[in-house]
């Protein structure tokens, strides 16, 4: 499995490219995201939460790497991860099983090196 920092890596070049070809879509796409992700009814915490959890549920890589990012940046802790995931397993089955380790993966990568740089 590759690292959540490895997927980021491997989609910023696609990534680039598309923006050059679509600049309005993906800007778009980023204010509605910054839009979302702040404090209102859920916290932000929450919102990456879930949106972790249909990263892992759409079995999405890029997805998992960058809101296991969030989830760590926002401060969730593995326990809000690993029950987030448990969700993912109750919806999904096996597979849920797959990509729920797989998005507790990515979460604790970064919060494991925030941890250590603190």
């Amino acid at each position: 499995m590759p690292s959540a920092r490895d997927v980021r890596k491997e989609l910023a070049e696609p990534a680039r490219r598309l923006r050059e070809e679509i600049p309005d879509v993906i800007d778009a796409y980023a204010t509605m995201q910054r839009a979302v992700m702040i404090d209102g009814a859920l916290s932000a915490k929450v919102k990456e939460l879930i949106a972790l959890a249909i990263g892992a549920t759409k079995e999405c890589d890029g997805c998992i790497a960058a809101h296991g990012a969030g989830a760590a940046h926002r401060d969730a802790t593995a326990a809000e991860v690993a029950e987030a995931m448990g969700v993912v397993i109750l919806m999904n089955g096996g597979p849920g099983t797959v990509w729920g380790a797989r998005a507790l993966a990515a979460y604790r990568e970064v919060a494991d090196r925030e941890t250590l740089a603190s």
